[in-house]
């Protein structure tokens, strides 16, 4: 074992690990079960491994590694599997209590020298980190975690061949697919009422079926149940081929009940057919809801926003019903005015700094900035000053603009310390009016910024990186403006040269680039739109630092010269 003890990897044939030299050290020749039992390194031969690059802190290994369990356990049977725990943990007890849930083995905590010397090996940048390793010690794929996610115990025995296999027959079942291609599993070919009572996947065949992915645990999902419930149950009451089969992505069987807002159907809890589905359907946000059609093909990926929006009016959710929709949505913007979008029955208003109440017919004719933030959130925390500074400036010329606060905090509370530091309007804490507008304006995450101009009809819905890039500048947020704004951009670089050398940064010319922001590397000091720059070392010279030198260089003695002018010195 000295080649261990030094710290070399041994390879045969350059392609293969030796399990010892991997595993060993040069006073251990064994693993260890989470009971205390030692495991001899050579039982491993013949065998396939999985390296798990994990820790009890990390939150991501945490869910990952009941899945592994899962996986583990229905492969234990053929015997020649095994996993080894690499822990990432900090102390022993840390260790301790996160491997005695794991039915494999593990390098000891102890031997911290062995497992630091298998990162660099193995790529490990991040973890949860599984390699996959044949039982000749060649490495199959370090791409484990991603595989028994999306493959499980099917994935097995993870060969290059095996994945592509599990790919091909995924392809092919999106080109045959049917209402049971979708929902049929090896183990099952029904799915399941609230009562848990069994329907064929059969009875299902020539009807639409939307495909809901939910999880009651997430609020707009949560919201979203009751919605869909409505229109589910007006189509039903209509006599409309239409069905509801839920994949719950919940943990626990009471938040499995409280995602039935309807007497539709489900795949049973956990069943392993809701991952693949998700896969299956690349599933981006919650909630979705996927139209499957009479003839088992897919109509549409997600209909949730149509069906947030018009309701049973999305009915049958065909491409001809999306194109009438859109005509509808164009109409309702060019008609949109500053009431219709902040008026709903009797709440006309919004709230003043002092606690009073603003009449919407009151702001008519003004900019508006519809800010969408909270304050548990981090990214709003962190805008809303800079937000609160271009507010003063904008004011400052023209009183005819106004910032309204739409708050997603939690509590009465949040809203009153986050709303404290703001010098605008706001929707009242919890108010009926943020999930419509919410959804009007497709808001996915915050801080989102949305601009109304005096007519009340949207600007833009990217304010939020027009302030950020332009500051104050950026008012009234129109087309127009940022044209002026490119433009005034242009004109600063004129005379510029595109390309610099400068002693501060020898390696690499330095290419005139446009940048956000930055900070420069000379003064230190903030920069934005443009720098001389060097992308292979994130290296930035504002231009004033850049040009400072070669400016006077080219002068003469007793004259200035500033960028495309020379000017006698005073």
């Amino acid at each position: 074992m000295a080649d261990a003890a030094n710290n070399v990897v041994e390879t045969i044939n350059g392609d293969c690990h030796d399990f010892k030299s991997l595993l060993s050290s040069s006073d251990r020749d064994f693993l260890v079960r989470n009971n205390g039992d030692q495991v001899k390194i050579d039982s491993l031969k013949g065998k396939k491994l999985g390296l798990y690059f994990s820790a009890s802190w990390c939150g991501p290994c945490r869910r990952f590694t009941p899945n592994l369990i899962e996986v583990y356990t229905e492969l234990s049977t053929k015997g020649d599997f095994e996993v080894i725990f690499v822990s990432a943990d900090e102390d022993e007890e840390s260790f301790n209590g996160y491997f005695s849930k794991m039915p494999w083995l593990a390098i000891p905590f102890s031997d911290s020298e062995a497992r630091k010397r298998l990162d660099e090996p193995f790529s490990v940048m991040g973890i949860p980190h599984l390699v996959l390793l044949d039982e000749n010690g060649k490495v199959l794929t370090e791409e484990g975690v991603e595989i028994i996610r999306e493959y499980g115990e099917e994935g097995y025995p993870f060969t290059p061949e095996k994945i592509q296999e599990l790919k091909d027959l995924e392809e092919k079942a999106k080109k045959e697919q049917s209402i049971k291609t979708i929902l049929v599993s090896r183990s099952r070919d029904f799915i399941v009422t609230s009562d848990g009572s069994k329907v064929p996947v059969s009875e299902l065949e020539g009807k639409t079926v939307g495909i809901y992915f939910s999880a009651s645990s997430i609020k707009p999902s949560a919201d979203f149940t009751q919605k869909l419930a409505e229109v589910y149950s007006k189509l039903k009451e209509n006599g409309e081929k239409f069905e509801v089969v839920m994949i719950s992505l919940d943990d626990d069987e009471e938040s499995f009940r409280q995602s039935f807002g309807a007497p539709w159907l489900a795949l049973p809890l956990k069943d392993k057919s809701c991952e693949k589905l998700a896969r299956y359907f690349e599933l981006l946000t919650l909630p979705t809801v996927v139209i499957i059609g009479p003839d088992g093909k897919t109509l549409h990926p997600n209909a949730a926003d149509a069906i947030d929006e018009h309701g049973i009016v999305a009915y049958p959710f065909t491409p001809e019903k999306f194109a009438e929709l859109k005509e509808i949505e164009k109409a309702s913007e060019a008609a949109q005015t500053l009431e219709s979008v902040l008026v709903s029955g009797g709440l006309d208003f919004v709230l003043g700094k002092d606690g009073a109440k603003v009449k919407v017919a009151d702001l008519v004719g003004k900019t508006i900035l519809l800010y969408f933030s909270a304050h548990w959130c981090p990214p709003c925390r962190a805008f809303t000053p800079s937000l609160v500074e271009v507010y003063k400036k904008i004011k400052e010329k023209d009183d005819a603009f106004e910032v309204i606060f739409i708050s997603s905090d939690r509590d009465q509370a949040s809203f009153d310390e986050y709303y404290s530091g703001m010098p605008w309007l706001a929707l009242p804490f919890n108010d009926a009016r943020k999930s419509s507008l919410s959804r009007k304006f497709k808001v996915q995450g915050i801080p989102m910024l949305i601009a109304l101009g005096p007519t009340g009809k949207t600007i833009t819905k990217e304010a939020r990186s027009l302030v950020m890039a332009h500051g104050a500048d950026a008012y009234p947020f129109t087309e127009e403006r940022l044209k002026e704004i490119e433009a005034q951009i242009e004109e600063m670089a004129k005379g510029w040269p595109e390309k610099l050398k400068d002693e501060r940064h020898e390696e690499h010319e330095l290419v005139l680039t446009r940048r956000s922001n930055y900070v420069c590397d000379a003064c230190k000091e903030n920069g934005q739109v443009w720098s001389f720059y060097c992308e292979e070392c994130d290296f930035d010279l504002h231009p004033k630092c850049a040009l400072e030198k070669e400016t006077k260089a080219d002068a003469k003695e007793g004259w200035v010269c500033d960028g495309e002018v020379c000017t006698r010195a005073s």
